[in-house]
């Protein structure tokens, strides 16, 4: 039987896709085999050695210590594209209330409670100062052409905007669902000078960090409005400050607020409710169980942060998956391992991402537990498990 811990609340649509009879489920739970997170702050958790991976229900995997897990061969998984919708939803909401002047509107006229007969009059007298641009003929650029990027795109499209794509690492499969009306920008800088409007769609990480800074706001149309529904930290509240103060960014519009952000004018702070919908927590939870499921029953990675997508249909009496560093020889020594074993190979893969490759081992015979240790001693081998195919 496996274990799963649950560090938030997971949606039951998805927990009840594992069998009961092949699956214990809990919030609290000594060894588990594998976690299903959704924002629980993992960083600082010990990792017990029954651990085989954690799935995030959702995309960023900030809240999880990658390079540790990845040490330990411990497979994580998320699920981009499950709450896709419900965040292009928001962002859309986010270019009509950066050009509108909607909130301002609604909080001022929130202030006219009291002045009884009066309201109306005072509603045509005041609404001037709420006036802002139609979105429609306008260039939107679209930083990052993921799931949420593409969707943002084709609808913008419908809407009668004009949008640029910048993405250089772009899928097959976003590229698919891209419209072909979407202008491609070769250069961020290029996307950066034509936008009126400008939505990040990128993960943080290094080479993100700061992507909006003092130079980049520098080139941007004078009213420029900026949306921020990926992460904080892309954006440097610094400059983005000096940049509003200059008449540069009309409006910012982020789905992660801090207390510099809350402060400030011009600024739409929206409380992280990007995915905040009973259809995205579904989906996610489902497409979370799912991968765990066939990762612990099957050995297939299917959305992993720091392993290679690697699946192969079973063949065979049995299955181990290896998961070892990126260094030369490592299939040569386990393949001769086994044919001194005896043990026939029916089927493999092995696939490699940055530093660590992954294998899924079809054999025509059983493996004993000793050889999988003979397995797990070769250096530069992090993990080694028999997959019990049925259970």
């Amino acid at each position: 039987m496996y274990k799963i811990q649950t560090l938030d609340k997971i949606a039951t649509i998805g927990l009840d896709r594992l069998p009961r009879g092949n699956y214990e489920i809990a919030s609290e739970m000594s060894a588990p085999d594998g976690i299903i997170v959704r924002s629980f702050k993992m960083l600082d958790m010990e990792f017990p050695d029954s651990l085989k991976v954690i799935a995030r229900a959702g995309a960023g995997v900030n809240n999880i210590p990658i390079e540790r897990c990845t040490e330990k061969g411990i497979v994580v998984l998320n699920t981009p594209g499950a709450n896709a919708n419900s965040v292009k939803e928001l962002v859309l909401t986010g270019l009509l209330i950066s050009s509108r002047n909607i909130m301002d509107g609604i909080h001022w006229a929130k202030g006219l409670i009291g002045q009884g007969d009066q309201v109306p009059k005072l509603i045509e007298k005041g609404k001037s100062q709420f006036t802002g641009p139609e979105i429609f003929g306008k260039t939107l650029g679209v930083i990052g052409l993921g799931a949420i990027g593409v969707k943002v795109a084709n609808d913008a499209l419908a809407l009668g905007m004009k949008v640029i794509g910048y993405d250089p690492f772009i899928s097959v499969e976003s590229a698919w669902g891209l419209s072909r009306d979407v202008k491609r920008a070769n250069v961020l800088e290029t996307l950066i000078q034509e936008s009126d409007y400008i939505t990040i769609h990128v993960p943080l990480l290094d080479s993100t960090k700061g992507l909006m800074n003092k130079q980049r706001f520098a080139l941007m149309k004078k009213g420029v409005r900026i949306l921020n529904f990926s992460r904080n930290g892309l954006v440097n509240n610094e400059d983005l400050k000096q940049a509003i103060s200059d008449g540069i960014v009309a409006a910012y519009v982020t789905d992660f607020p801090d207390e510099t952000l809350l402060k400030m004018d011009k600024v739409i702070s929206i409380p992280h409710l990007g995915a905040s919908t009973p259809e995205a927590e579904d989906n996610c939870a489902i497409m979370a169980v799912e991968q765990i499921r066939d990762f612990l029953e099957n050995g297939n990675i299917v959305n992993s942060v720091n392993f290679p997508y690697c699946t192969l249909p079973f063949s065979g009496k049995t299955r181990i998956v290896i998961a070892n560093r990126n260094v030369p020889n490592m299939v040569g020594q386990i393949t001769s391992l086994l044919a001194a074993e005896n043990i026939n190979i029916a089927d493999m893969i092995n696939k490699h991402k940055e530093g660590f490759a992954y294998n899924i081992i079809d054999l025509d015979s059983l493996i004993s537990k000793e050889q999988i240790q003979k397995l797990g001693k070769i250096e530069g081998v992090i993990m080694v498990r028999e997959v019990c195919m049925g259970k």
